[in-house]
C-alpha cells in the first residue's frame, strides 16, 4: 500500500531530536468514543471518495505503519492514528490522509516541531502548517495531520487545501501554540525554531516539559529554554539534580541564578521562577553579556506571565 512511503520519510526527519531525547515507549489505548470521534474528523470533499476502509493504529501497533519513526511519536504519548485514502473516480488523483491524535496540544506541537524545518513554506492553517512537494503537514489542537497527494500533477495544491480545510473545520478545540512559547524573548529569535520536548530534556530523565527556541545575535547562535515543573517544589528538585549532575566545579552562583560551564553547551545560565526553570545555553566565551541579558529577559517575562 502506498502509505508505506510516509514511514520512510519520517524515519529521516526525526533524527533532529536525538540530542535531547532518550526514547521510550509510552501511551495506551484510547476508548471507543475517542475512536469514533477521530473518524468523524476525516473530511468530506466533493469529487473525492474514500477508497477502501480507514485503518486505525494505537501505541502497540504503530510500528506496523511507521516502523522507523514510531518511537519518537510514542515518546510524545501518541494515542491513535487514523489513515484513509481518497480517490477521484475519473482520474488517477488520490490523497492519503493521516491524523495523529497526540492527546493534547502540547504533545501535538512537540512532534510537529520535531519534523518541520525553519525554511519550510509555512501556511496559516489550523495552528500552523507547511507545504512540501505534493504534501501538506499541519497542526490543529491535539492533532498532527499529514496529507500526501499522488498523481495529482498541477492539482495538488487544490486538493491539499480542500482536504486540510475540511479537517480543520471538523476539529472543535483548536488550541494554538503552547502558551509558554509566548514568554520567550522575541529579539534575535529565529522564526519557526520553537520546540517542545516532553521528557528526557537534554538527556536527563528528571527533566521534562521543555520549551526551546533558537537565536542569532552578532556572531553568536544560542538557545533559550523554559522547563515546566508541576509545582515550585518539583522545579527546585529538578534544578538541584541538574546542578549536581554538572558538578560543583562547573557551577558558579550569580545574582540572577547560576552560570554553568559545559563542554557541549559552553556557558549555560539558569534560574528558577516559581515552577519554571529559565535557561540560556550555547553562550560562547566572550559573549557572557548576551547570556546575562537573556536570562534577565526570561525571568522578567515569566514573572509577568504569572501576574
Amino acid at each position: 500500500m502506498r502509505f508505506a512511503m510516509r514511514g520512510q520519510k519520517k524515519g529521516i526527519v526525526c533524527g533532529s531530536l536525538v540530542v535531547f531525547l532518550v526514547l521510550g515507549v509510552f501511551g495506551g489505548h484510547t476508548d471507543q468514543e475517542a475512536q469514533v470521534f477521530l473518524k468523524d474528523i476525516l473530511p468530506v470533499v466533493e469529487e473525492m471518495k474514500t477508497f477502501g476502509s480507514s485503518q486505525t493504529y494505537f501505541p502497540e501497533s504503530l510500528f506496523e505503519y511507521i516502523n522507523g519513526a514510531a518511537e519518537i511519536y510514542l515518546s510524545y504519548d501518541f494515542k491513535e492514528l487514523i489513515v484513509a485514502e481518497y480517490k477521484k473516480s475519473d482520474s488517477s488523483d488520490s490523497i492519503a490522509v493521516e491524523i495523529y491524535d497526540m492527546g493534547n496540544h502540547k504533545n501535538s506541537f512537540g512532534i510537529y516541531s520535531a519534523e518541520r524545518y525553519p525554511d519550510n513554506e509555512f501556511l496559516i492553517l489550523g495552528t500552523q502548517g507547511y507545504m512540501e512537494e505534493g504534501a501538506l503537514n499541519f497542526l490543529v489542537g491535539r492533532y498532527y495531520v499529514k496529507l500526501l497527494c499522488f498523481d495529482c500533477e498541477d492539482r495538488s495544491v487544490k486538493w491539499l487545501r480542500s482536504f486540510s480545510e475540511g479537517i480543520v473545520n471538523r476539529v472543535e478545540n483548536k488550541e494554538g501554540f503552547p502558551v509558554y512559547l509566548k514568554t520567550l524573548p522575541k529579539e534575535g529569535q529565529i522564526p519557526n525554531t520553537e520546540k517542545f520536548i516532553l521528557r528526557n530534556v537534554m538527556g536527563y530523565k528528571f527533566l521534562h516539559d521543555g520549551y526551546f527556541v533558537s537565536y542569532k545575535m552578532k556572531d553568536l547562535s544560542f538557545d533559550c529554554f523554559l522547563i515546566e515543573g508541576k509545582n515550585p517544589e518539583e522545579a527546585t528538585e529538578m534544578l538541584k539534580k541538574y546542578l549536581e549532575a554538572k558538578g560543583a566545579a562547573s557551577v558558579q552562583k550569580i545574582p540572577l541564578g547560576f552560570q554553568i560551564k559545559d563542554r557541549y553547551y559552553h556557558n549555560i545560565y539558569l534560574a528558577q521562577v516559581d515552577n519554571i526553570l529559565c535557561g540560556v545555553m550555547k553562550i560562547s566565551d566572550g559573549f557572557e553579556e548576551i547570556g546575562e541579558r537573556y536570562i534577565a529577559k526570561l525571568i522578567e517575562s515569566v514573572k509577568m506571565a504569572d501576574e
